[in-house]
């Protein structure tokens, strides 16, 4: 019987809560509001979408979704006469949706992909939004393939009794990692650290891990050394936004120092990684987005310090390879040193 991977996951993470068209409007589930309130944000133009994003209405993969149903929206639009069908468009509303997340290259390069489709499609004049809604469908179906992959290997290396430690919104690849080791009768503690400015920890993952009938247990972001110095923490898995050839992985700003962590506790670390990207190579070649410093005064808007107090708030940071025990791909469990090898023919198959 196949499986249905919306019937695993919280309602954040189906799909047609992060994002999608309706009405002739772009809805996207808005992640601040979450767990207090089940709320979409109404977007009509990509610069609408591409604020969405920057703003945080959604993050971790919840981007990409959005900016692909963003150009579906843009197609239909040229379908219908109300913008004229022109590549100039497409590859301004690619460049515009790039820029909200420069870490995100996965994102960047389904844009890319989604552009050069559209541009062949007005040379022949066929429909744009039947060729964009194709290769959604395609994409979605390939990626839930993949999750259920990487979740089977994650599920594995966790044991009963273990305690695991996760940073930020790990999203699918986690969450249904945890869902699937419930499936197996494991018997299993999660603990998610907050992720200060934006809480993603304790908005997000907690209570999403909760909602799959999880044992989650909500701790500061300057907790996870004495926790782990407690022998509460057998394993450490997150997400990634990027991880180059040779094996960098870069996410949310605190993952490295856990993984630093872990290392000096014995503690192997699993990141999770759905597109290596091997157009990357060495921790130069990833982009570290720097927000508003400003964001780091507060905490949902209430101000945690002086006005002019000096901030400083780079969003993600980056592990060495050597902090690694295996890079969780849908090509298996991979040693960050051997990922190239094995991805030598990305792109190609």
């Amino acid at each position: 019987m196949e499986r249905k991977i919306d019937s695993y996951l919280p309602f954040i993470l189906k799909s047609i809560n992060i994002a999608r068209i309706e009405n002739n409007t772009i809805l996207i589930g808005d992640r601040r509001a979450y767990p207090f309130k089940k709320e979409f944000v109404a977007c009509h133009s990509i610069e609408e979408v591409a604020v969405a994003i920057e703003t945080m209405v959604t993050q971790g993969g919840g981007p990409m979704r959005a900016a692909m149903v963003g150009m579906l929206f843009l197609a239909g639009k040229a379908d219908r006469g109300e913008i004229k069908p022109s590549a100039d468009i497409f590859i301004k509303a690619k460049e515009r949706l790039q820029i909200t997340r420069p870490t995100n290259t996965t994102m960047a390069r389904i844009l890319e992909d989604l552009v050069d489709i559209i541009c062949k499609e007005i040379e022949i004049g066929k429909s744009l939004e039947s060729a964009v809604q194709g290769y959604i469908d395609n994409f979605q179906k390939e990626y839930e393939k993949s999750y259920f992959t990487m979740a089977e290997i994650g599920s594995g290396l966790i044991e009963d009794g273990d305690g695991v430690l996760t940073m930020c919104f790990a999203e699918t690849s986690f969450i249904l990692t945890i869902a699937l080791a419930l499936e197996q009768g494991k018997n299993i503690k999660v603990y998610s650290p907050e992720t200060r400015p934006y809480l993603q920890g304790a908005r997000l993952t907690a209570p999403c891990l909760m909602e799959i009938g999880a044992d989650v247990t909500l701790i500061t972001d300057s907790m996870c050394a004495h926790v782990m110095s407690q022998g509460k923490i057998q394993k450490y898995m997150t997400a990634v936004d990027i991880v180059t050839s040779d094996g960098w992985v870069a996410n949310k700003i605190g993952t490295f120092q856990n993984a630093v962590t872990a290392n000096y506790h014995g503690i192997p670390y699993f990141p999770l990684a759905i597109d290596p990207d091997m157009t990357r190579k060495g921790r130069e070649s990833i982009i570290i987005e720097e927000r508003d410093p400003e964001e780091v005064k507060m905490i949902r808007g209430v101000p945690t310090t002086r006005p002019d107090m000096k901030a400083y708030y780079p969003a993600f940071d980056i592990v060495p390879p050597h902090l690694i025990s295996g890079i969780i791909t849908p090509k298996g469990l991979i040693s960050a040193y051997g990922l190239g090898n094995v991805y030598k023919n990305w792109g190609k198959e």
